[in-house]
């Protein structure tokens, strides 16, 4: 990408023909904010109007496209070009870079030349949704081995502050003071600047590096007898794993550091997805399924049995001291009768560490939650298809 300056031929109102030694080829959009088809491909062009001096960036390299769960696609490195909007029925909408709509005609002459391009920032939104239904029912597969690591402190990734460039006097401004004194004072202004820049940057190490320090004394010592330090320990470890929906843990250390008891607000079916998506082999577009029933209740029991996982694998991995753990997970639900709301407990699982270290913690792909729980000491009331009955759970005693 790069700077250029170069002529077009307006053909009419949002269409030009640009003429270059490469050859002739066709520009959509208004101007200043355009899209252009050649022969050597598509390009997003930003430029000043009335000078003929612009900024463009190709569209087609790899790995240049932005896509999330959200419905907005920008294509091109720093979403100069073209949005690709798709939403919850898979049809497109293109923008431009400045958020107006595409015309009809221009969307189809970007369709036809940039083909290739849109569908592989498609096919990467459609590989994005349906990987986030995926890791709903694979959250146990990121569960550490039990066992006194230790901690390994971090180290502080930001960079220092560059030393700036001082700005030396020029053979005039030794002859004129005043010029001189100004030059002096600037880079006097900019030497302070940077020395007060530097100060900030190493109280913030400072700051970092002890706090990691006394993080590793805290889960390499205190948490085999220190009930604040065993708490504030799991708390961290909790808050670090990527949940793929909001979960709440509460805990209770026992009468001693040997047991544990936790409760897991569960999320609530209705937060599961309800479709998988794909993309024609045709069409510019992406096309929804709607998950069976069946499908759905199975995959929000794989995803509340893999919440309990990940969180036993939190405390037998960084909680040495405790041999016995008892996870218990519930959901809120509305009594039909009275239409009064109540916590309603799906499973409560004890587990010891001697249990919980015979899983192949090296081969977690192989290992099924809902199984692996079921090793253990538990109280569910579940159908095979996924139905929960509401259970008493176990009590920290």
């Amino acid at each position: 990408m790069g700077f250029r300056f170069q002529r077009r031929m307006t053909l009419a109102p949002g269409l030009c023909l640009n003429v270059s030694k490469s050859g002739a080829g066709i520009s959509v959009g208004p101007r200043g904010a355009s899209v252009s088809l050649g022969p050597n491909g598509a390009y997003g062009h930003a430029g000043i109007p009335g000078t003929g001096l612009g900024y463009r960036t190709k569209l087609n390299k790899a790995g240049s496209a932005q896509t999330g769960a959200s419905a907005s696609a920008p294509s091109g490195e720093g979403g100069l070009a073209v949005e690709l909007q798709v939403s919850d029925s898979g049809q497109v909408a293109y923008r431009y870079a400045d958020g107006t709509p595409m015309s009809d005609t221009d969307a189809r002459t970007l369709r036809r030349e940039a083909e290739a391009e849109i569908r592989e920032r498609l096919q990467a939104l459609c590989e994005k949704r349906n990987a986030d239904l995926v890791a709903l029912g694979e959250l146990h597969q990121d569960t550490p081995p039990p066992g006194p690591e230790g901690y390994e402190p971090r180290s502080f990734d930001e960079l220092p502050p560059t030393a700036p460039t001082l700005r030396p006097l020029r053979w005039w401004q030794r002859l004129w003071p005043p010029a001189g004194r100004r030059r002096a004072e600037d880079n006097a202004r900019r030497r302070a600047d940077f020395d007060a820049a530097y100060r900030d940057w190493e109280w913030r190490k400072g700051e970092f590096d002890a706090a990691e320090f006394a993080r590793q004394q805290r889960e390499n010592r205190g948490v085999w007898d220190d009930f604040d330090a065993m708490a504030k320990t799991l708390h961290e470890r909790l808050e670090e794993i990527d949940w793929p929906r909001e979960t709440e843990v509460d805990f209770d250390l026992g009468t001693d550091e040997r047991t544990i008891a936790l409760d897991i607000d569960l999320p609530g079916e209705d937060e599961m997805p309800d479709r998988e998506w794909s993309m024609p082999p045709k069409r510019l577009k992406l096309t929804p399924k709607n998950l069976s029933a069946t499908r759905q209740r199975k995959l929000y029991r794989d995803h509340v049995h893999g919440i309990a996982f990940r969180v036993l694998g939190a405390v037998f991995a960084r909680l040495p001291a405790v041999q016995e753990a008892r996870v218990s997970g519930y959901r809120e639900s509305v009594d039909a009768a009275t239409g009064s709301r109540h916590d309603q407990y799906l499973y409560s699982i004890k587990v010891t560490r001697e249990r919980w270290e015979r899983i192949h913690f090296d081969a977690l792909e192989e290992v099924d939650p809902v199984a692996a729980v079921e090793a253990f000491t538990l109280r569910r009331d579940m159908t095979k298809t996924g139905i929960f009955r509401g259970i008493d759970p176990f009590k920290l005693v």
